[in-house]
């Protein structure tokens, strides 16, 4: 490799080259590089390998393959770790104010390593929900040439369950309708190995809109975890980043504007996580994007929901997988002209060249329906304003729940004291849950309201209480609900001012959350309210609570003075 480019080694050549760094080659003889290896472009490989959830535990050989295909292709391929969390274990406790925040960490980590030891590209492979938006943060503060691997999703478990069918099963023990041996039945087999959560929830949601954006290869989102085809994957994505060197392509050539509108599409018409909103936002400001809220809106005017996928519909996304995944679908809204087919990819094509031989879905399957004959016609994802929002909040109604909610508010200080009110048959048909002071500094952390959504399904509510937030919801939640108010409780948004038994209404159709309370009355209550102390004062979640963003920004780290 003498005869390699050095400006496909700008990074690495600094850290490498010349007897000024002896040392830094003897550190790395140590691992295993030879002489000829230090002359490669090297690409660092971000692994969020852990046994901790089967969501990652299968991607430290998926990190191996994708630096066999680096190595393969003329490159010197370093493996790295970087964390990850388990939605699935900590919702409902104090550890799932963490998640959030692991989105952050994950970015910073990528950035440290990578910046630090002078990598020319990367792999990043990832599994749970937060490593996906996380990743790619992390890939787009850098702009070195990059592909983003999916870990790929689970099997159903027994009975075509999953992690949200235990968490609804946990609500209806509660109500008595599940004994503890059915309970423990469903516990035992709803998770039958690797791969991430089998629904359309944030995971595959994430996955999908990052091939849609671009930074992943054709088909990465849409593959079992644990199969030949994501071994592949994982080995083409290792080589794709040389090619992406020797045409010197970055993420900022990819991320571009009209890439996130195709991302957003695409999650619209599968009908994807509320948390995309959230991550998709986060990533674009990373790569300094202008895209907000409204962009939501607007695009949802015009895509319809085409995917009877879980949480809401009956299909997971192994299903998918067995029809073809996304591409047949992303063709189909290519050639209806929502797709800006002119996009560049990691492929080093256009998404357009990408799905021009793309065969369309068999002709009997039942998943993803007509275009012409769409489950609904614009987008389950809303954003609403009003005086409970008036920086907005994000709501996913499909429409089985209806679209318009109006009832009395039920009001919590916090996720467990909804819980517990939910579980003792306090919260009935009627009610607006209110759950506040969870928001990114609030909480902090913003909380998914898993636990609460499935306890409110359980106890066969789901159609009869709606539940608002300034925390979030797990791509698993559905029903009448509605996350991301900001500006949040503890800012002193209007959150805050909401006492037990007021009226509020949820319409999502004219995309308005509203308290029946008068300007007066509530600058009256304003003018009363006291901010709450801090609820962490040292560690992580301070540190978090005092440079995060709000919701409607992307609840983000690092934005600009």
């Amino acid at each position: 490799m003498s005869d390699t480019p050095k400006d496909s080694r700008r990074h690495s050549a600094p850290v490498v080259d010349g007897p000024g760094k002896a040392a830094s080659r003897a550190m790395l003889r140590a691992v295993g590089f030879t002489d000829s290896d230090f002359m490669k472009p090297q690409i660092g490989i971000a692994s969020t390998w852990s046994n901790l959830t089967p969501c990652n535990s299968h991607i430290d050989d998926l990190a191996w393959r994708a630096s066999d295909g680096a190595d393969a292709a003329g490159g010197k391929g370093v493996i790295f770790n970087t964390i990850t969390i388990s939605d699935g274990i900590a919702n409902g406790t104090e550890g799932m104010k963490y998640s959030l925040v692991s989105r952050e960490v994950i970015a910073d980590s990528i950035e440290t390593v990578a910046a630090c030891e002078g990598f020319d590209g990367l792999v990043a492979i990832g599994g749970c929900d937060k490593n996906m938006p996380g990743c790619l943060m992390g890939l787009a503060r850098l702009d070195r040439p990059s592909v983003f691997v999916y870990g790929g999703t689970i099997m159903p478990g027994e009975g075509h369950t999953d992690i949200v069918s235990v968490f609804e099963a946990m609500g209806a023990h509660s109500r008595g309708d599940l004994d503890l041996i059915e309970l423990k039945q469903i516990e035992e087999t709803a998770i039958p190995g690797p791969g991430s959560c089998g629904g359309m929830y944030t995971a595959n949601t994430m996955a999908s809109a990052i091939e849609a954006l671009g930074m992943s290869l054709p088909g990465s989102s849409a593959q079992n975890a644990v199969s030949h085809a994501k071994a592949a994957d994982c080995e083409a994505a290792g080589a794709a980043v040389l090619e992406l060197l020797a045409q010197d392509i970055k993420p900022s050539d990819i991320m571009t504007r009209q890439a996130f509108e195709n991302a957003i599409t695409v999650v619209i018409a599968l009908g994807g996580s509320t948390n995309a909103v959230l991550h998709l936002i986060a990533m674009a400001n990373t790569m300094n994007v202008d895209l907000s809220l409204e962009d939501f809106t607007e695009i949802g005017k015009r895509v319809p929901v085409l995917a009877d996928l879980r949480p809401s519909g009956h299909y997971m996304m192994s299903e998918l997988v067995a029809i073809g995944g996304i591409q047949p679908l992303m063709k189909v809204l290519l050639d209806a002209g929502m797709l800006h087919g002119d996009c560049l990819t990691v492929t080093g094509k256009t998404l357009a060249e990408n799905l021009a031989e793309v065969a369309p879905y068999p002709v009997d399957q039942k998943i993803i329906a007509p275009l012409e004959a769409p489950l609904k016609a614009e987008s389950h994802l809303r954003i609403l304003y009003g005086n409970l929002a008036p920086q907005g909040a994000v709501a996913k109604i499909t429409g089985k729940e209806g679209t318009r909610f109006s009832g009395s508010a039920r009001v919590f200080g916090s996720e467990e004291e909804a819980q517990a009110r939910i579980n003792d048959g306090s919260v009935v048909a009627g009610d607006v849950v209110v759950i506040r002071y969870e928001g990114p500094r609030g909480g902090p952390g913003m909380r998914e309201m898993l636990t609460p959504t499935s306890a409110i399904m359980g106890r066969g509510l789901g159609s009869q209480v709606a539940l608002i937030t300034d925390g979030r919801f797990s791509g698993g939640s559905h029903g009448f609900v509605v996350g991301h108010v900001s500006p949040e409780a503890f800012e002193g948004g209007p959150l805050a001012l909401v006492e037990d038994g007021d009226t509020i209404t949820i319409d999502a159709e004219a995309d308005i959350i509203e308290v029946d309370l008068s300007d007066e009355e509530l600058a009256r209550r304003r003018s009363a309210w006291q901010q709450p102390a801090p609820r962490y004062t040292r560690g992580v979640l301070a540190k978090y609570a005092k440079t995060v963003s709000s919701a409607s920004q992307g609840a983000v780290t690092d934005l600009p003075e």
